[in-house]
Order: C-alpha cells, then sequence, then structure tokens
C-alpha cells in the first residue's frame, strides 16, 4: 500500500513538473534529516558534480538538519531519481 502512495506521489509530481516547468530550471529539494553525519553525506554525494548549492541548518535541539539544495535539473525525470535517491537516507523527511 505505501508503494502505491509513493508511485502515485512521483505520477502526479512528474504530470505537475511537465505541465508548469521550462526545463532546463533551477529545482529547490528540501529535506530534514536526523543529524547523522553519515546520512547527510549520503545526501551531499547523491548531489555530488551537479554544480548544487547545499544549505544546511541545525533545528534548535540539534537532533535534526534541514538542508537545502538548488540545481539545475534537464528535466520531471531527474528530479524524480534524486527524490527517490534521497528516500534511501532513513529518518528523512522530504519537503
Amino acid at each position: 500500500m505505501k508503494m502505491d502512495k509513493r508511485t502515485e506521489f512521483y505520477k502526479k509530481l512528474k504530470k505537475e513538473l511537465e505541465l508548469n516547468t521550462a526545463f532546463p530550471t533551477k529545482y529547490l529539494y528540501k529535506f530534514i534529516i536526523p543529524a547523522d553525519n553519515d546520512k547527510i553525506n549520503t545526501i551531499e554525494k547523491i548531489f555530488d558534480h551537479t554544480g548544487a548549492v547545499i544549505n544546511k541548518s541545525a533545528s534548535k535541539t540539534g537532533k535534526y538538519i534541514s538542508i537545502s539544495i538548488l540545481v539545475v535539473m534537464k528535466n520531471a525525470a531527474e528530479i524524480i531519481a534524486k527524490y527517490k535517491e534521497a528516500e534511501n537516507v532513513e529518518g528523512i523527511i522530504s519537503l
């Protein structure tokens, strides 16, 4: 059931992006992850060699890190592929 919701989410996102976006475009990803260097490094590696601008900011308690990634993407499929890669980070929340 959960996978179906994910699939639906990505289908809807792809449709919206294709309708409302002129590619290539600057796309802003926003994630919240547990404050764990391995997880932060994993997210950064996903966007290695893409020219992404990555900003990180810790929560008040320091338990979480908010990561904003601004990167030029060629098409909707490329945007979704990055979300799917990031999904593998345990505890990640995509905004």
